[in-house]
């Protein structure tokens, strides 16, 4: 099965190939401090894809961090002041990368509450010790072997169709299904339209995305389609829902998005942390390199996914659940799928 996302990375690179006049590559400056600090400048302004976006003044903040440019600073001082320019964009996707630091923007998700607790869900209430694994979900039946759980920590770890076979044969006479993505900050795009799959009938039309196509803060391609295919020999009929919280990021950010336009899933948590620009690389002077985000994704409403997504109902961990060995957010979901039956 074609993937819709590979392909559009693909018309991204053709763009900067085919039409040099609109997405000429910045002329490289020198390998200086100032050179460096230029060309890191530069590519954000020209490329990445939210600065009108977040209302950012991409120029002040060039001048503010100019002024704290000095040519005898450390490596690791001038690396720490890219760092601190680049936090200014306030995106998890946003990394600048040398032989000894990696920067990194952290503030989307630690200043929420996390709305999950691992040892939670490890308890013999939920996963227990005799869960099953198969292609990095962990599975159990709870409450009473009614309703099926599954955590899943990272869109990294592959799977298979024969392992959500095997899953769902497994959850064969329960009424329902719980799959938890709390903490899982993502990985690839890939898996989580593939995971998306089992939980529709009809191929359907879940988002849009643009392409930058011009150096222009706002100049974009028109919205493409993003189309999540339905999985011809598993298709999961019953209710689901869906655990979320501010550590569901990036790939996890899309697959919320995709299964909120699902017509058996809900989704109860907590909103996700976003993550909705498709990421790109860039290089500077010195070897060091980039990622940013450069191709805004949307929801089917044509709504930014950047900031996060909104679950279908909102809950968060009480304190005196947790003090009893619930966690809130599961019950309510096992709450939903009893009522729903």
């Amino acid at each position: 099965m074609k993937k819709i996302l590979r392909t559009h990375i693909l018309l991204f690179l053709l763009f900067a190939l085919l039409l040099p006049s609109c997405m000429n590559e910045p002329v490289m400056p020198p390998n200086t401090n100032e050179g460096n600090f230029e060309a890191l400048w530069k590519i954000i302004d020209t490329r990445y894809c939210y600065l009108d976006y977040k209302n950012i003044n991409w120029d002040s903040i060039h001048d503010v961090y100019k002024t704290r440019l000095a040519t005898d600073t450390t490596e690791f001082e001038f690396f720490d002041l890219l760092g601190d320019m680049l936090a200014e964009l306030k995106d998890g996707h946003v990394n600048l990368s040398s032989n000894f630091d990696r920067s990194r923007y952290w503030n989307w998700y630690t200043d929420y509450p996390s709305n999950f607790s691992g040892s939670l869900i490890s308890s013999s209430r939920y996963l227990g010790k005799d869960y099953r694994v198969a292609g990095g979900f962990m599975y159990q039946k709870i409450a009473n072997d009614s309703i099926g759980y599954i955590y899943y920590g990272s869109f990294s770890d592959g799977f298979s169709d024969t392992n959500m076979w095997y899953i769902m044969n497994y959850f064969i006479d329960c009424k329902g299904l719980i799959i938890d993505v709390r903490d899982n900050g993502g990985g690839s795009l890939e898996s989580a339209e593939a995971l998306a799959s089992y939980f529709f009938k009809n191929d359907t039309v879940t988002g849009y995305i643009r392409h930058k196509i011009g150096d222009g803060h706002s100049d974009f391609s028109s919205p493409q389609e993003i189309v999540t295919k339905a999985n011809k020999k598993i298709q999961w009929q019953r209710p689901l829902i869906v655990l979320s919280n501010r550590l569901s990021y990036s790939a996890t950010n899309d697959f919320i998005n995709r299964i909120k336009a699902s017509p058996n899933a809900l989704v109860i948590g907590d909103q996700t942390g976003g993550g909705g620009g498709l990421p790109f690389s860039s290089e500077l002077p010195n070897g060091w390199s980039i990622r940013f985000s450069a191709s805004p994704m949307f929801d089917r409403d044509m709504q930014h996914t950047e900031w996060g997504i909104q679950p279908d109902i909102i809950d968060s961990l009480k304190v005196a659940d947790v003090e009893r060995g619930y966690d809130t957010i599961i019950e309510k979901a096992i709450k939903i799928i009893n009522q729903s039956n």
